[in-house]
């Protein structure tokens, strides 16, 4: 009789679960011999700490090992499904436990989605020594967990493991045959492997989970072929968290890109997170912003491309669409650059909030009523179209209690060198003005 999924209970993953600090395989950074992480685990001593990475790098596990070298008892919460009352339960289990001489160690999962009031209702706990809390976080705890909690434990940050990290983790159970799949006795090609390992991207529980499945569908004949696997990873798709701090860094570097005129890397990170499975909406918006503050008047066409392109993608959706929001980065990133009506809106931005609401100067309202006009609304005002070539020379339009500023300073790139010419000869005739008006 064939060996079968159904002879274990549980997951693979489950089951490969490592045991100890020597089973664990990854963040070598954290859990090498003598690093002051190990060295704690090793021999048993307990503090509060936040795992914060991708998911699949081993934030469980390595808390079942912290307490099971400490020996203490572990209670698990999801922060997904638990709230108070489970948090409670765990202090008077904890409280027993203490009273017990017993050690008590909390693991709450997903912890970044406990809300501020049950993030709090750890506090009094955690500093009393209640129990050790463990978090394990896939967001950067900076923003998603409080400063309190914070600072009554150590962050330690978990990468996503390495293409060598996962093949080992295969190895490992394909020849384990008390937990694993050892005595299956599965031909599996290196060579098959190694692709396997590649599309876990980083996610130790993807790739066991995927060999479960390969295991499950060779059945007795127990070779694995190229046909099987391609089948098998069909319809999966690469490591993407559309909230996670993956999520913020790599529309990050989009943008970095694209600014540094690297039409390339801009490209490659555009098609990384769409195949990630990033919302193109959100990425044309993105785009579209991109041609306002990293190119706007250098090249004025920018904006209309990006508007353009995120058009076309309403039309024809996707895989068509994507296409013309990667004509649009890569135009972007070869486009002249100028962010100096973003600096200026900065500043005029900030001007406002320090200086309050100046009225607008009297010659420049309007006057549609008797009353506006008798008390000088419009009077005074220059009307540019019957000023020589169109323009009021000297007309000052900031608010009668500000000094004129320079907040549009055009760069010598693309048109802002024939826009920034022609705000220079605009400025002479100012001063010319200025200077008749003086000697006269």
């Amino acid at each position: 009789m064939p060996i079968t999924i159904d002879s274990f209970h549980q997951p693979l993953a489950a089951r490969m679960r490592p045991r100890t600090l020597q089973e664990f395989i990854g963040q070598a950074h954290l859990l090498a011999p003598n690093k002051p992480l190990y060295n704690a685990i090793e021999q048993g001593k307990l503090h509060s700490l936040i795992l914060w990475g991708p998911p699949g790098t081993g934030k469980t596990t390595l808390a079942h090992i912290i307490a099971q070298q400490a020996k203490a008892e572990f209670i698990s919460l999801s922060a997904v499904l638990s709230g108070v009352k489970e948090i409670r339960n765990a202090v008077e289990i904890a409280q027993a436990n203490a009273a017990q001489g017993k050690k008590t160690l909390l693991f709450i999962d997903e912890v970044h989605h406990f809300n501020k009031s049950q993030q709090d209702a750890l506090l009094p706990h955690v500093e009393a020594g209640t129990f050790t809390f463990i978090g394990a976080t896939t967001e950067n705890p900076s923003f998603a967990l409080n400063n309190a909690l914070l600072s009554r434990a150590r962050v330690y940050v978990l990468k996503a493991l390495t293409k060598q990290d996962i093949e080992k983790i295969i190895q490992q159970a394909l020849h384990d045959a008390e937990r694993g799949l050892g005595a299956w006795a599965l031909n599996f090609p290196i060579e098959l492997q190694q692709q396997l390992a590649e599309f876990a991207d980083g996610d130790a529980r993807a790739a066991l989970n995927l060999l479960e499945i390969i295991a499950e569908v060779v059945g007795e004949k127990a070779e694995v072929t190229q046909e099987i696997l391609s089948q098998t990873l069909t319809e999966g798709v690469r490591r993407f968290d559309n909230k996670g701090e993956d999520f913020y860094d790599q529309i990050s570097v989009l943008h970095k890109a694209v600014r540094g005129s690297d039409p390339d890397a801009a490209l490659y990170w555009l098609v990384r997170m769409l195949d990630g499975g990033c919302e193109p909406r959100y990425l044309a918006r993105r785009i579209i912003r991109m041609a306002s503050e990293d190119i706007g008047n250098a090249d004025p066409r920018a904006l209309e491309i990006t508007m353009n392109a995120a058009n076309a993608y309403e039309r024809l959706g996707s895989p068509e669409g994507e296409l013309a929001l990667a004509q649009a980065v890569v135009y972007l990133a070869c486009a002249p650059k100028s962010n100096a009506v973003y600096v200026a809106y900065k500043e005029v931005l900030s001007d406002i909030k320090t200086q309050g609401s100046l009225p607008v100067p009297l010659r420049f309202r309007n006057a549609p009523t008797k009353l506006m006009k008798a008390l000088d609304y419009g009077k005074g005002y220059r009307y540019a179209h019957n000023e020589p070539d169109a323009y009021a020379a000297g007309e000052k339009y900031f608010p009668d209690e500000m000094k004129e500023k320079n907040y549009y300073r055009p760069v010598n790139r693309g048109l802002e060198i024939q826009i920034a010419e022609k705000l220079m000869n605009l400025k002479k005739s100012n001063n010319t003005n200025n200077t008749q008006g003086t000697t006269n």
